[in-house]
């Protein structure tokens, strides 16, 4: 199983701000889905809460520690360990929030980030990633962001 945290940061490392994401870019949402379709997504509550539904042609499986919260077609885990068991070896992808991908981060194989050329205020932030330990594997710069992939070193 691989793991993949996708996710669009800003230079000082805000991903969110109020539930929302601080930018509206057309093409990483549209990167988001073209990477993610077919997978399994791994998303905290706030982050389920923010899109509203289960991404169509994705399993979507959502760590909480509210015991008795459920989604029409969503599943639920309470850790994520559990959430990865669930994956059943195939390749996921963690979609936020922040303590989400803090967690998810030592086990990651793979980080696929849009770096966004602005510096939002913003009340969620991406884990600092240790540089050292990532090799920069490809870079599609756009205006004013860029689509970039780092592989585990």
């Amino acid at each position: 199983m691989s793991v993949v945290l996708i996710a669009a940061v800003g230079r000082n490392g805000v991903i969110g701000r109020d539930n929302e994401l601080p930018w509206r870019i057309r093409e990483d949402l549209q990167h988001f889905k073209a990477l993610t379709l077919g997978h399994t997504l791994v998303m905290g509550r706030k982050t389920y809460d923010s899109i509203g539904r289960p991404l169509p042609g994705r399993r979507t499986v959502v760590v909480t520690r509210q015991p008795d919260w459920s989604a029409p077609g969503v599943e639920v885990a309470h850790s994520l360990a559990a959430a990865l068991e669930l994956a059943d070896g195939k390749d996921v992808y963690v979609a936020g929030g922040g303590e989400i991908y803090r967690q998810a981060l030592p086990s990651a194989d793979r980080l696929e980030l849009t770096e966004v050329d602005q510096s939002p205020a913003g009340d969620v932030t991406f884990p600092a990633v240790d540089r050292s330990a990532w090799t920069e594997t490809a870079r599609e710069p756009h205006d004013g962001f860029a689509f970039v992939t780092y592989v585990r070193s």
